[in-house]
């Protein structure tokens, strides 16, 4: 097995200058979400999300993007799972993008609001039959015995609830309203590209190259 500290790339494919990107951040994370689209990369969609547990420490999973306009970045999950608790309690959040094959990533901060439920049954409905029944039968975050538990669960609410199931009260979007973006290019020499834009106290973006 090669040794883990040997593992390393240089990045040459691109750069990022403050008079290529767009003024605003949610046109530049559009154009970039688009060309990751184009080049048919894996998943372009994931990101990670990192929110601040009950205890006070970070927690991080992959969720998937279903919406981004100028009021921001939304997903959906279940408001009882551990990300929903933990998004009651500290309503903020972090996204990251991480782009391989592009040699880029989007870092996201911003205070997280939920969906309204018009928002919530219209992605609702647009799911596959089987998500849908899914939503309803999964609990979770919650221990199993066994997953013949969460099957027995599953088959009991399609036997129950047909081919038309409404969205679960428990289940829903949320919105990430960014305050931050960085994009992150690649360069060799690990000399990479960092431009950030926040959103300041006068309601403007302010863009900012940091040290890489």
């Amino acid at each position: 097995m090669s040794n883990i500290s040997d593992l390393r790339k240089d990045y040459t494919l691109a750069e990022l200058s403050e008079s290529a990107v767009a003024l605003l951040p949610f046109v530049q994370f559009q154009r970039w979400f688009n060309e990751a689209l184009k080049a048919e990369l894996p998943e372009p969609n994931a990101m990670t999300l990192a929110t601040v547990g009950l205890d006070g420490r970070p927690s991080a999973r992959i969720v998937l993007i279903k919406g981004l306009d100028e009021r921001g970045i939304s997903f959906f999950t279940n408001y009882e799972s551990r990300k929903g608790q933990e998004l009651a309690l500290h309503p903020h959040a972090a996204l990251l993008f991480h782009w391989t094959e592009l040699e880029r990533q989007v870092r996201i901060e911003g205070r997280v609001e939920k969906l309204s439920a018009e928002e919530s049954d219209a992605y609702y409905l647009s799911r596959p039959l089987g998500s849908r029944l899914g939503a309803w039968a999964s609990p979770q975050s919650k221990p199993l015995k066994a997953r013949a538990e969460l099957e027995a669960m599953f088959e009991e609410v399609s036997e129950s609830m047909g081919n038309d199931p409404a969205r679960p009260p428990f289940w829903g979007g949320y919105r990430v309203v960014p305050d931050f973006f960085e994009f992150w290019q690649g360069r060799s020499s690990r000399l990479h590209d960092r431009l950030t834009y926040r959103f300041n106290a006068h309601g403007k973006w302010e863009m900012e190259r940091l040290a890489p």
